[in-house]
């Protein structure tokens, strides 16, 4: 100090700014690293992307720190389907047999109908009529009534669950009176269960559909930000169609929906990407869930993002193989019970 002619306070400042310089280096060598391991996993290959465990779904409620296991949720909306022609199916719905001694004709069966057109705002399930055509010159089936036909017999049918749970007792007792009222009004004699058996019925059938309505969701959470134009016209561009609120992407594969995004803010920065799945909706037979699972690795391997769970950890190729176990039991269970995933039952009971 005394050759070089520095006070103690100079030399101290000296000590402090090399410090500091030593601190600068060893944070800009750690700011390297991460660069080059973020670098790194942006390029890994497609088995890389599974490395933890994922979970799939809706919003989790555990921490998120922990570990999650592959999961189901039960749905939380609709997803958006090609509107399909509801058929009577006793499987799902309360049916009322009436049988004429003679045919009667379409015109008289509607007129005595349209009275039950203040049922449609009492009940949150519709009811539903076919006829079985007696004239000569048609094919025996039931239809859908029309004036200019005559009929043998009338089915009356009202679903027994839905989505918002079993019908009602008041709704279900209104529309067997009705019926009995109309079997009078038009001297036919009628077939129809006893109320408690088709409570019953509505039951089991609500437990069925809870255990069964799961949705699948797949997160594709971006490195960076991207811009709704960008992500617009890669999804396009992929094969997926704009849904009309304009908020959502729609896929469909032989003209049939396969899966859709959850909703999404066009005026705001896209930092992940969730697609949705509603597994009872769509036929097992189109591989929905594959299909999926394909075009989120393709969207993330292109759009630099990663495949990841509701806590943002990276999918595992353990969970993907669990998912589909589960799969193969929910398909297999809905089969068993008469209701095939994508028919029309399938599409009313879980609408």
């Amino acid at each position: 100090m005394t050759t070089l002619d520095l006070s103690e306070l100079q030399l101290a400042l000296a000590a402090i700014g090399l410090l500091i310089l030593l601190a600068v280096a060893v944070l800009n060598l750690k700011y390297a690293r991460a660069r080059r391991k973020a670098g790194e996993e942006q390029n890994l290959s497609r088995d890389e992307y599974f490395v933890r465990e994922p979970s799939f779904g809706g919003a989790s409620t555990a921490d998120s720190q922990s570990r999650m296991e592959p999961g189901f949720v039960t749905a939380l909306k609709p997803a958006i389907l090609p509107v399909q022609k509801q058929v009577i199916d006793p499987r799902i719905d309360c049916v009322i047999t009436l049988r004429f001694d003679e045919p009667i004709s379409g015109s008289e069966i509607l007129h005595e109908l349209n009275a039950w057109t203040s049922l449609d705002g009492q009940t949150n399930t519709k009811w539903m009529c076919e006829g079985l055509n007696a004239d000569v010159d048609a094919a025996e089936d039931w239809e859908e009534l029309r004036e200019s036909a005559s009929y043998a017999e009338l089915q009356l049918a009202i679903q027994l669950a839905s989505r918002l749970g079993p019908i009602g007792v008041l709704e279900l007792s209104d529309f067997c009176s009705r019926a009995q009222v109309l079997a009078e009004t038009l001297g036919s004699q009628i077939d129809m269960p006893s109320v408690n058996t088709m409570l019953d019925g509505a039951k089991e059938l609500d437990v069925m559909a809870a255990e069964s309505d799961i949705q699948l969701s797949i997160n594709i959470l971006f490195d960076e930000k991207l811009s709704w134009s960008v992500l617009q016209a890669f999804m396009l561009h992929r094969g997926f169609q704009l849904a009309p609120n304009g908020r959502q992407f729609n896929f469909f594969g032989n003209d049939q929906f396969l899966f859709n995004s959850a909703d999404l803010d066009p005026s705001a920065s896209v930092t992940q990407l969730t697609l949705l799945l509603e597994v009872p909706l769509v036929d097992h037979a189109q591989r929905p869930f594959e299909r999926m699972l394909g075009e989120g690795f393709e969207i993330a391997q292109s759009l630099h993002g990663r495949l990841v769970d509701d806590n943002g950890i990276n999918l595992t190729e353990a969970a993907v193989v669990s998912i589909r176990q589960h799969l193969d039991v929910l398909y297999a269970n809905l089969e068993r019970s008469g209701v095939a995933a994508g028919s029309s039952t399938a599409s009313r009971l879980f609408s």
